[in-house]
């Protein structure tokens, strides 16, 4: 699983937990990013419906959720694989953008991300086999790029990692079916049907993923956009439409009420943390119309980013990093029984540690 802001990895056993006992059959992940939450319903046994404007976690969805491992032609996915590792590197428009230009990855490991992007569309676009192929190489440049896992910066010298040689693996795929389905959660949330199980984790704040993994926009689009800055960012950076409203500290409170009252749903789990622009009793307020409202709460370490700490351009060190943990919701709306059905154990706490 690649680096991520706003992972929930640390929540992944308590949703998945709240999942099992909650009796779901079905679920939704609204913006399910990587997949990692969608996957962990998917391992409970739901059915899931994975909703996200990203290019790459549309790939992630149709490898992970769509994708059912009992049935996949493993064979032939392991030779495609094995054909990709021995195509020889040719540098092309990503090593040039994001290893000259920028300084994202090593030029050996571009050169290779290249030829393999190259025959991936060559050879299997349109291919039950092109979203694992292509899940699998993200993967693989991930382990092996020189940031602090967003991709507005590279780090000054480069990374250890960036050092290794590029290697693909053989995506964790798992049972089960599931859809996947790419846009506007706004937009989509009033069309998707009902669910057993709706999970929403909106963005906090100002920062755009769209720009945070700009790469893996272009590296799943392939379709060489022109590029401004220091960080290569796509042009279409600057559109309106590659814009959300809940990166809008204006626009993200209307957004976000409107889409809670659109998702169809049992039992409603609404992710949020303390460094949002909505206060607690706001978010509960939004869920209100559901009959019990139950929030939970966990200490959890901020992004690597905020470790790190504030660098100028010359790589010094400046500035106070303010705080290094904060403090993740999970707001449960449904019935009193379900909602204490799926709470367990934990119903009767409202701060968890």
């Amino acid at each position: 699983m690649i680096k991520y802001i706003g992972s929930k990895r640390r929540l992944v056993p308590v949703l998945e937990r709240l999942a099992e006992s909650s009796g779901a059959s079905n679920a939704l992940d609204l913006f399910t990013g990587t997949t990692r939450v969608a996957q962990a319903f998917k391992r409970a046994g739901l059915f899931v419906t994975a909703v996200d404007a990203a290019r790459y976690s549309e790939m992630f969805g149709r490898c992970y959720i769509e994708a059912d491992a009992s049935v996949i032609g493993r064979d032939e996915l392991t030779g495609a694989l094995a054909h990709l590792e021995s195509l020889p590197g040719a540098p092309g428009y990503f090593t040039e953008t994001f290893c000259v230009r920028s300084r994202f990855f090593q030029p050996f490991n571009g050169a290779r991300i290249d030829v393999i992007r190259d025959t991936i569309a060559a050879e299997f676009a349109g291919s039950w086999l092109e979203p694992l192929l292509l899940t699998s190489l993200i993967e693989a440049a991930d382990r092996v790029d020189s940031t602090t896992g967003v991709q507005m910066a590279y780090v000054k010298q480069w990374a250890p990692r960036s050092f290794k040689p590029l290697q693909l693996r053989v995506p964790e795929l798992l049972e089960g079916g599931g859809r996947t389905i790419r846009g506007d959660a706004v937009a989509l949330a009033p069309t998707l049907g009902s669910f057993d199980l709706a999970y929403l984790d909106p963005p906090y704040n100002q920062h755009r993923y769209f720009t945070n993994y700009h790469v893996w926009e272009t590296l799943v689009a392939w379709d060489a956009p022109d590029h401004y800055g220091v960080a290569c960012k796509r042009l279409d950076s600057r559109d309106q439409e590659t814009k959300s409203v809940f990166n809008s500290k204006r626009t993200m409170p209307d957004a976000l009420g409107r889409l809670v009252g659109a998702v169809d749903c049992e039992l409603l789990v609404l992710s949020y943390n303390d460094e949002s622009w909505i206060a607690l009793d706001e978010l509960e307020e939004m869920c209100g119309h559901h009959r019990e409202v139950l929030t939970l709460a966990f200490d959890s370490a901020r992004y690597v980013g905020a470790r790190i700490g504030i660098h100028n351009p010359d790589g010094k060190k400046v500035g106070t990093v303010s705080h290094l943990t904060n403090r993740e919701f999970l707001v449960l709306a449904g019935t009193p029984a379900g909602v204490r059905r799926a709470a367990g154990e934990r119903h009767r706490l409202h701060w968890v540690s």
